[in-house]
C-alpha cells in the first residue's frame, strides 16, 4: 500500500481529476481554483507535494461553497460522459470537487468525501468526489447515487473513469461562487483582458466594426489604436462585443455606443474621425471629451468589478478613509469579498497566491506591499480606465513600478 499512498495521495488524486475535467485545451468559459491547503510543500504526514503537482493544481484560492471549502471549484461545460442530465441550458455549470487519497495508514475515507461533496450542492450545480479506484466501495457508490454526487475513480497511472454520473441542478449563488463564474466568463480578469489603458481604444472597436470597411484599417486610419487584438479583447471584457461561432457581434451595450455616435455625428465614420483629436492625449478623458467621458462612465460601470470597487470605496469614505492606498483597499475588500478580491487583484501564479494566502486562506498583509504580486490588468490598465471615466482620482501603474502603500484608490466624487 506504500506505493499507492505515494502515487495516489489526495494532492495526486486531485491533480489527475483536474487534468480530466479541466484540460488545458483553450476552451472558453472555463476556470478553476484549488483550495489553498494544497499550497504547502508537505501534505500532512503523507509525503511531499512536488512542484509538478503544485503547477497542475494552481491557481489557488480559498472559496466557501455550502458550509465549507471544496478542494476544487470551477466552471466548465461538461461532456456527456461526466453528467447524467443537463437541463440548465447553455451556461456552463459551477463544479465542486472533493478529493480523497491514500494516507500512510492505507485508508481512504471516500464516504466522507461524498457527504462533503453533497454539502457543496447547496450552491454548486455539480459535485464530485474523486478517489483511488481501488478504494471506492459499492456502499460509497450507492450513497453517491442517493445524494446526486458524481464519483471519479483515479488509477495509479492517472487515468480517470467516471463511475457515477451526477445530474446538473440549479442552485442559489453567493458572491464567492459568483467570483469564480466571473473569472470563467468573457469578462474575467486574465492576462490579456485589458491590454490597453485608455477606454477610447475599446469604444472605438464597436464603431469601427459597425462602419463600412475593414475594422482593423478603420482603427488604424483614425488613430484609435494600433493594437487591434487588444482593443477587441477589451471590448469583449467590457461587454461591447461578443464572440459568436460565426464571428464577433455587437451586444446591446455596443449598439448603444453606436447610437450615441450616430446621434452626435450623423455617422460612425465621422465619430471615428474625432478619435484623431485624442491621439496620445494623456489628460483625463472625462475632462478632455465630457460627452464621451460620460459614455465611458456608463460602459465601465456596467462592468461587475467597477460596481464592487465603487461601492466599497464609498463605504471606506464613510468610515473616514477617503484616500486608501492599495494595501488598505485589498485588506478591506478581502474581509467582505475574499474570493473576488484575490481573483481581481492577485496574479494567478502559484508564487503570487502562495505569498498572499496562507494554507487556511488567511491574508498575508506584508505580501501586499510588494507590487509584483498584483495583477497588471487590474492595478494598471483597469485603474487607468476608471481614472479616464472620471471615477477614480489617479491612474494606475505597472506592478514592477508599483508602490502599493503609495498607490491611492479614491473616488473622484464621494457621497
Amino acid at each position: 500500500m506504500a506505493s499507492a499512498a505515494s502515487e495516489l495521495s489526495e494532492p495526486h488524486v486531485l491533480a489527475h481529476a483536474k487534468r480530466h475535467l479541466f484540460p488545458d485545451d483553450g476552451a472558453g468559459t472555463t476556470y478553476a481554483v484549488v483550495d489553498t491547503q494544497f499550497t504547502s510543500e508537505q501534505w500532512l504526514a503523507d509525503g511531499a507535494i512536488t512542484p509538478e503537482i503544485t503547477e497542475t493544481l494552481a491557481p489557488f484560492n480559498h472559496v466557501c461553497i455550502g458550509t465549507g471549502y471544496p478542494d476544487l471549484v470551477g466552471v466548465r461545460s461538461l461532456d456527456d460522459e461526466l453528467v447524467a442530465v443537463n437541463r440548465l441550458g447553455s451556461d456552463p455549470p459551477l463544479i465542486a470537487i472533493e478529493a480523497k487519497g491514500y494516507t500512510k495508514s492505507g485508508t481512504v475515507d471516500v464516504e466522507r468525501g461524498v457527504v462533503q461533496a453533497y454539502d457543496r450542492l447547496h450552491e454548486a450545480n455539480v459535485a464530485y468526489v474523486t478517489a483511488p479506484s481501488s478504494a471506492i466501495s459499492e456502499s460509497a457508490r450507492t450513497l453517491a447515487r442517493e445524494l446526486n454526487v458524481g464519483v471519479l475513480a483515479v488509477e495509479p497511472g492517472g487515468a480517470v473513469t467516471p463511475l457515477e454520473l451526477p445530474r446538473v441542478v440549479g442552485n442559489r449563488t453567493t458572491t464567492e461562487a459568483e467570483a469564480i463564474r466571473f473569472q470563467a466568463s468573457a469578462q474575467g480578469v486574465v492576462d490579456d483582458s485589458f491590454g490597453l489603458n485608455h477606454p477610447k481604444n475599446y469604444l472605438g472597436y464597436p464603431l469601427a466594426y459597425y462602419a463600412d470597411g475593414s475594422t482593423e484599417e478603420l482603427m488604424r486610419e483614425n488613430k484609435v489604436v494600433r493594437e487591434i487584438d487588444s482593443a477587441k479583447r477589451g471590448a469583449i471584457v467590457l461587454g461591447l462585443v461578443k464572440k459568436r461561432p460565426n464571428g464577433i457581434r455587437l451586444t446591446a451595450l455596443g449598439r448603444e455606443v453606436v447610437r450615441f455616435a450616430l446621434g452626435r455625428y450623423g455617422s460612425v465614420e465621422r465619430a471615428l474621425n474625432e478619435f484623431q483629436n485624442w491621439y496620445r492625449k494623456s489628460r483625463c478623458f472625462y475632462d478632455l471629451a465630457p460627452e464621451w467621458g460620460l459614455l465611458t462612465r456608463r460602459v465601465v460601470f456596467d462592468y461587475p468589478a467597477t460596481q464592487l470597487i465603487v461601492e466599497e470605496l464609498q463605504r471606506l469614505h464613510e468610515d473616514g478613509e477617503t484616500y486608501p492606498n492599495l494595501v488598505q483597499l485589498v485588506e478591506y475588500l478581502y474581509e467582505l469579498h475574499p474570493t473576488f478580491t484575490i481573483e481581481l487583484f492577485v496574479r494567478g501564479t502559484d508564487d503570487a497566491r502562495n505569498r498572499v494566502l496562507g494554507p487556511e486562506g488567511e491574508l498575508r498583509i506584508n505580501a501586499l506591499t510588494n507590487g509584483n504580486v498584483y495583477h497588471s490588468p487590474t492595478v494598471f490598465q483597469f485603474k487607468a480606465i476608471l481614472y479616464h471615466a472620471g471615477i477614480l482620482t489617479e491612474r494606475g501603474a505597472e506592478p514592477s513600478n508599483l508602490d502599493p502603500r503609495a498607490d491611492t484608490w479614491a473616488l473622484r466624487n464621494s457621497l
